[in-house]
């Protein structure tokens, strides 16, 4: 089953990990979208679960009811990038991001190669300490 996953994972979500595999994805960004440097497009959503007695609090967020973030990075065709699944619902979807290890590759360049130096992430919720996050206009 797990080797099936796998297949089935390595087919569906590829994350970009040269500069040229970065590069295809801003060439998607500018064409379909009008947003050149852009190397993906973050964000989060929070999926309903049934929770322990014990984690209630850490699971309720402030839409009033319990979940778990699921955060993405997709391309230009909205497909999946990277993913991760798991966080509590009480966390902000910038606070998810955090703690991930995608911003810590992003930010010390030792898992993706960004093709230039002013390419940035799209991201929905403010990340100012970053210069490589933008947000979008409300």
């Amino acid at each position: 089953m797990a080797s099936q996953r796998n297949i089935l994972l390595k087919s569906v979500m590829k994350c970009p990990v040269t500069p040229e595999d970065w590069k295809a994805v801003t060439e998607g960004f500018t064409a379909k979208w009008n947003f050149p440097h852009c190397v993906g497009a973050i964000d989060g959503k929070h999926i309903a679960i049934r929770c322990s007695r014990n984690k209630r609090s850490l699971y309720f967020d402030y839409k009033g009811f319990h979940s778990i973030v699921l955060l993405a990075l997709v391309d230009a065709d909205y497909k999946f990038l990277y993913v991760n699944i798991g966080a509590s619902g009480a966390g902000s979807d910038r606070g998810v991001f955090g703690e991930t290890d995608l911003k810590e590759a992003f930010e010390g360049g030792s898992i993706i190669c960004m093709p230039e130096p002013d390419h940035y992430l799209m991201m929905t919720s403010p990340c100012p300490t970053s210069s490589w996050v933008m947000t979008p206009f409300p």
